[in-house]
């Protein structure tokens, strides 16, 4: 895995120095020190909304949605609650609805033949509302401070909800590809400013790989609309996000074992689900795939 400096533009030449560049290495130094918290508050994850999106992974749905919606409350301005709702109802349908089995990833037949699914209503507009509210918020940031990279994330998970929604409920694959390009190209604008961002590899790491998989004219097709299908540097990217990332970490572990099985590597998925079943208890669907490769 690629660490990135952050800081490699600000080094110091070595060996002997005068008094005035000892005070300068001082100044840096200290510098560095005072800039540590701000730089590192965009890539550490929020305690409360983490502690959400384990309860999210453990299919623990009402208690996520009661911690999002708490912090929704307390942070109005902030968008990260309201995506994260959203989140929790789009994984609240996909197990109601057992779209994220292993089989329907890695038969392609299975996944082309599945049996259509209807999203709940109720759901549905809940979901709706607080992608809206996240797409507002977002917006409103970044009108103001287009290089803010929390803004810029909201969005890109903003974007990624939708092509899921789009892809794996609806099945308006159309539609969730360009939504899903642009979340890519949103990623890429944000890890352009922060490359410690982890969870935005995801963007990148899904569009990459998933695209991949599919036969060579269509591969063609969609590299001459601006998509990317590059296999390598999609796993590449989704190993950082599930090593590195805070929230989007258990789902790139999962598609990471997906990977590993449509790569004949039951060793590989078996390590990956064991340490998400020993992570996430209550998840029944990591259980289960684990027993199937038993």
């Amino acid at each position: 895995m690629k660490l990135f400096s952050i800081y490699s533009r600000h080094r110091l030449p070595y060996g002997r120095g005068s008094v005035r560049q000892g005070i300068t290495r001082a100044r840096w130094a200290v510098a560095l020190v005072i800039c540590l918290p701000c730089l590192a508050g965009s890539v550490t994850s929020i305690p409360m909304v983490e502690s959400g999106y384990r309860q999210m992974y453990n299919l623990d749905f009402g208690e996520a949605h009661n911690t999002f919606g708490a912090w929704e409350r307390d942070h109005p301005k902030d968008p990260m609650g309201a995506v994260s709702n959203a989140a929790a109802y789009l994984f609240a349908e996909f197990d109601r609805l057992n779209i994220l089995h292993s089989e329907f990833f890695v038969e392609d037949s299975i996944f082309r033949h599945r049996p259509k699914v209807t999203a709940d209503p109720a759901v549905r507009k809940a979901f709706d509302a607080e992608l809206a509210k996240t797409l507002q918020l977002s917006d409103a940031t970044l009108a103001k401070s287009p290089r803010d990279t929390d803004a810029l994330f909201v969005k890109i998970m903003a974007l990624g909800l939708r092509a899921d929604f789009d892809a794996l409920i609806d099945r308006h694959y159309l539609d969730s590809l360009k939504v899903l390009k642009t979340s890519r190209a949103t990623a890429e604008q944000l890890l352009a400013i922060e490359p410690a961002y982890y969870d935005a590899y995801l963007a990148v790491g899904v569009e990459n790989y998933m695209l991949s998989l599919k036969p060579a004219p269509i591969r063609w097709f969609l590299q001459m609309n601006g998509a990317e299908t590059d296999r390598d540097r999609g796993i590449q990217n989704l190993r950082l996000t599930a090593e590195k990332g805070h929230y989007l970490s258990p789902y790139a572990r999962l598609l990471l074992a997906v990977a590993a099985l449509r790569n004949k590597d039951l060793t590989q998925a078996r390590d990956i689900l064991s340490k998400l079943v020993t992570d996430f208890p209550r998840n029944r669907l990591y259980s289960e795939e684990l027993a199937r490769l038993q």
